[in-house]
């Protein structure tokens, strides 16, 4: 997997540094995930197991919580509350094996993270499928017209946890499939776009953050939709070489980024860099 960042640079994920290396590139440049030497199964989704590409990914969510103080029953009951409303939606029929498969026979997969940037995507081609971090998709409604066509074409998956704002609306009219993810404070949020997706989306995938298997829902690791968006894709064991993150920083707030309050977001990206760490450590599989 490939980190894009404001400098553009590209160095591998094994390059002589180690984590100095890394929290550099976080700023500025790019990484090459390497080849797992396995990977953990982790929820369950349409006849198939949807697979984590590591048991850290799951147990990092549990010192998220901790960090911060949740409850991981709020977490639970916010899961089974979606999964409960959403139960019946055609969207969800093997929607994860529709998702795979865009992403699997793609060439490159751009997942965008809330600072990216309209000058980040001047390169992007009619080959490549991005995945967007909720709000973040706003940024192919300013793109030049040519290439906004494109995008929004080859936008394949939205990673939301409902707070994307006018952005996020925007594409779910638009019918793009979505992976809607519950945690403990966003149920109104997810409420709220439930009807907008129940008509507009036909394919949906359902994420949550517990340890428990809640029907119709899975656990593919993540804190933010960005570090998320980026396990979902390597959950499908495409080859990490096609996947480049575009957008993600640690150092500072994303424009993109839901109300928020920012001392509170940037200790947030800083767990983010975890995930990503993880991701890095296992190869996606």
């Amino acid at each position: 997997m490939e980190r894009r960042g404001e400098g553009g640079r590209c160095e591998g994920w094994g390059a002589a540094g180690g984590g100095h290396l890394y929290l550099a590139i976080l700023r500025s440049g790019s990484k090459t995930l390497t080849s797992p030497a396995g990977c953990q199964q982790n929820g369950w989704r349409e006849g198939i197991w949807m697979k984590t590409v590591d048991d850290r990914l799951i147990s990092l969510q549990s010192d998220v919580r901790d960090y911060f103080g949740w409850s991981v029953d709020d977490d639970r009951l916010s899961a089974e509350m979606l999964s409960e409303k959403t139960a019946g939606f055609s969207s969800l029929i093997s929607s994860w094996e529709k998702i795979s498969e865009r992403l699997k026979s793609s060439k490159q997969v751009l997942i965008l993270g809330a600072a990216v940037e309209v000058e980040d995507l001047l390169g992007i081609s009619a080959d490549d499928v991005i995945v967007a971090a909720d709000g973040s998709v706003g940024v192919l409604s300013e793109l030049p017209l040519s290439l906004e066509k494109i995008a929004w074409e080859n936008l394949a998956l939205i990673v939301s946890d409902g707070d994307g704002g006018d952005a996020m609306i925007d594409a779910a009219v638009r019918g793009i499939p979505f992976a809607l993810h519950a945690h403990g404070d966003n149920v109104n949020e997810w409420k709220n776009l439930i009807p907008i997706l129940d008509k507009f989306c036909e394919t949906l995938i359902l994420a949550h953050q517990t340890l428990n298997s809640i029907d119709n829902m899975f656990n593919p690791g993540g804190f933010t939709d960005g570090d998320r968006a980026a396990c979902i894709v390597a959950a499908t064991h495409i080859n990490p070489s096609k996947i480049k993150l575009i957008g993600f920083r640690s150092d500072r707030i994303g424009r993109w980024t839901g109300i928020t309050n920012p001392e509170r977001k940037l200790r947030k990206l800083k767990w983010m860099e975890k995930v990503l760490e993880v991701l890095e450590e296992a190869g996606g599989c």
